[in-house]
């Protein structure tokens, strides 16, 4: 468990740590957490700082504090798992007794459920930074065989960002580092046995259940601060495109949609709901049923959704569209703010078998300059200097919200996070 995070003092870290402390003069509020980094991300208003319920508890998202049953299925995929499975174990073999005893968990772990997105060292399981340069390679070949070219590219979008930030805020060392991403495996890589590993650090945590040919990758939250920036002569426009397809779904709705697609409430600067911590969260439905959108529109729909299970292996990705796609009609897409191309807004698209929430919040720990350029690392403003306060807007400790500073996450509802509703039907049915 996060035990450093989930001690007393935690909001006080989120508030008022790193240049926000700075600002306030508050340098004690980093007590709190002495292995959080200078710049923490803060927790979400969903969540943040990990595990709340221990495995055995877990319920899953559910509308109204009752799990839907018979959602979920063993069956074959067609799709196989050969390639993730060979590279866990590959990755997993190459672990001195030392590693692998950090690193190997139960299938049922709560490990699990321990995740949080926060920049900070108090995890479980290996670090990038801690492996040879073998292990380091196979750790990337496991990571390339569970998720897509794409997936792969915004991930490792996600750890350049974080380690901008670690210069940016002059201390690259702790958390905000492109290799402070710990691994921890449940189970042992099979390929009939049920087993998984999570991947987890700031604003990217991968969690990859596999039975037989079926995976499960959720929850999978992806984040970063910024996200467009210009950093060792590389461009970086991370959420482009969770970005526009939401816009686009939104523009195509008539007045009589949108009144029920938008919601009356200002946009805050942190509104995700099923953020980490949030494993059984009450989260009704809200907005534009997929049943009164048209053809064109559900089509719309089923590519914003895409935008965001295409994170995942390509093959595994098709298999789970053709699921989401039988519940189109219990769809919902639901909206906060505004929408013009550079607002801050938030969305939701929540079925009975799929959540997800995209939500620009309040900056943390980097802004822009009064002309809206970008920053790049060691070119503005002293790595020790804090930054320029923000308009004081509402949730976040820094301004409004903006695009620079993107959550988003995918959930399985009603109990299939972690693939849990898989694993209790095969140790009910296999064994």
């Amino acid at each position: 468990m996060n035990k450093a995070l989930l001690a007393g003092g935690v909001s006080a870290v989120a508030v008022m740590g790193g240049y926000a402390a700075v600002s306030a003069g508050a340098e004690e509020a980093s007590t709190a957490d002495a292995t959080a980094s200078a710049a923490p991300s803060g927790p979400p208003a969903g969540g943040g700082f990990g595990q709340t319920v221990a495995y055995d508890d877990f319920v899953g998202v559910t509308t109204d504090g009752t799990v839907v049953e018979d959602l979920y299925a063993i069956h074959s995929t067609g799709v196989s798992t050969t390639p993730v499975v060979r590279a866990a174990q590959s990755f997993v073999d190459a672990l001195t007794d030392e590693q692998k005893s950090a690193t190997l968990f139960d299938i049922d772990a709560d490990q699990w459920l321990d995740w949080t997105n926060v920049d900070s060292n108090d995890r479980e399981g290996v670090a990038l930074r801690d492996l040879t340069e073998k292990q380091y390679a196979l750790a990337m070949k496991l990571l390339k065989a569970a998720l897509s070219a794409r997936g792969l590219k915004q991930a490792d979008g996600i750890r350049q960002i974080n380690h901008f930030l670690g210069e940016y805020s002059g201390d690259t060392s702790k958390a905000l580092n492109k290799d402070a991403y710990w691994f921890t495996v449940m189970g042992t890589p099979s390929a009939k046995d049920p087993w998984g590993f999570q991947f987890e650090g700031h604003h990217l945590i991968v969690n990859y259940f596999v039975l037989g040919d079926q995976v499960v990758m959720t929850p999978n939250f992806v984040g970063s601060e910024p996200t467009k920036i210009t950093y060792g002569g590389v461009s970086y426009d991370l959420f482009r495109e969770e970005t526009a397809a939401g816009l686009k779904m939104l523009r195509s709705l008539s007045s009589t949609q949108l009144a029920t697609a938008l919601s009356t409430d200002a946009k805050g600067g942190e509104d995700m709901a099923a953020g980490a911590g949030q494993d059984n969260a009450v989260i009704p439905y809200k907005g534009l049923k997929g049943s009164a959108l048209n053809r064109r529109q559900q089509q719309l729909l089923l590519d914003l959704v895409e935008v965001y299970v295409g994170r995942m292996d390509e093959g595994h990705a098709r298999v789970r569209m053709r699921e989401l796609e039988k519940h189109l009609d219990d769809t919902y897409f639901h909206w906060v703010g505004a929408y013009e191309d550079d607002s801050a807004f938030y969305y939701r698209v929540h079925s009975p078998v799929i959540l997800i929430e995209y939500d620009a919040q309040s900056p943390h720990a980097y802004h822009e300059g009064e002309d809206g350029s970008t920053a790049t690392a060691a070119a503005t403003a002293s790595p020790t200097a804090p930054a320029s306060p923000g308009a004081g807007g509402p949730g976040g400790p820094q301004g409004d919200p903006t695009q620079q500073h993107i959550h988003t996450i995918v959930r399985t509802p009603n109990g299939n996070d972690y693939g849990v509703d898989l694993l209790k039907l095969h140790l009910e049915n296999d064994h």
